[in-house]
């Protein structure tokens, strides 16, 4: 994989318009994730207050995050949805305040609802990360083509509240594969041309599910579109190690490695410090090995 512009290993040398300023891609980024959501599977709870997520953020950028994804709904298995108000109030604030103590900070909404959207790129954000594909509002496509914002399209089967109710594919790669493909010609009949693929670990997929699209990460990379990967503290790794997500850095760690030698450009994560190391190390290595 390609960490510096001169290699090719994987890598394609990709960049996102984020607000007028050109992300590149050329190495690999890191998002951090900030749930303001009292039931996310990781993390609800924890930075509900003005000084709790502004502190996190801000320790998200110390460590290198280069993006920060911000959420006011959880999508785990099983969670229950909030009208697109009630998710507004919670991140609008938090927008205004992040933006104002950081306005260098590049910021993604997660959220499926196109009011969200719309009115959280007015307020700042760069980036849509959406994880039904607009399949779950349909004026989701019609809002991204009108703000000319990138969009990270999700591959997810059913919704959080069934997804994980014995998913079935003949083929998991290739069901993937076809829906990017698919998905890809409709985002560019709204004028969506700024694209990230992530393939959805954990929506939709069982654990086998999820290590066979790992495996065969690279594959998407044929599509010719930026890859991210969110795998941080999943039960793609708790369940194999039979532990609970608050032990499972470490498994992360692994796993996102393995992401990063797949061609992964983006690493959507709950710890933005060892991601980076991690990168950092990786890149270490393949250098040398190159010489």
């Amino acid at each position: 994989m390609n960490y510096a512009a001169e290699d090719t290993y994987f890598h394609v040398n990709h960049s996102l318009c984020c607000r007028g300023r050109l992300l590149q891609l050329s190495t690999p980024k890191i998002m951090g994730v900030l749930n303001l959501t009292p039931d996310s599977f990781h993390d609800g709870g924890r930075y509900l207050t003005e000084k709790e997520y502004v502190s996190r953020v801000g320790q998200m950028l110390e460590d290198g995050a280069d993006i920060v994804d911000i959420g006011g709904q959880s999508t785990r298995p099983g969670a229950g949805f909030v009208d697109s108000e009630a998710e507004w109030k919670r991140i609008d604030p938090a927008i205004t305040r992040i933006l104002g103590a950081f306005p260098d900070a590049i910021l993604s909404v997660d959220t499926f609802h196109s009011e969200v959207a719309e009115r959280a790129v007015e307020n700042g954000v760069a980036i849509v990360n959406d994880i039904s594909g607009g399949n779950m509002d349909e004026k989701m496509l019609s809002v991204i083509g009108r703000k000319k914002i990138p969009y990270i399209l999700m591959h997810m089967k059913g919704s959080p509240q069934n997804m994980q109710s014995n998913p079935e594919y003949s083929n998991v790669v290739t069901e993937v594969f076809d829906y990017f493909t698919e998905k890809i010609a409709q985002l560019k009949s709204f004028g969506i041309h700024d694209i990230i693929l992530d393939p959805g670990f954990g929506f939709g997929k069982t654990v086998e599910h999820n290590y066979v699209l790992l495996a065969n990460l690279s594959v998407f990379r044929m599509i010719g579109y930026p890859l991210l990967a969110g795998i941080s503290r999943k039960s793609m790794i708790t369940k194999v190690l039979d532990i609970r997500n608050n032990d499972a850095l470490n498994g992360t760690t692994v796993l996102n490695t393995l992401a990063l030698l797949q061609g992964v450009d983006l690493l959507r994560v709950h710890d933005v410090k060892e991601a980076v190391e991690t990168r950092t190390l990786l890149n270490q290595y393949l250098r040398v090995q190159k010489s």
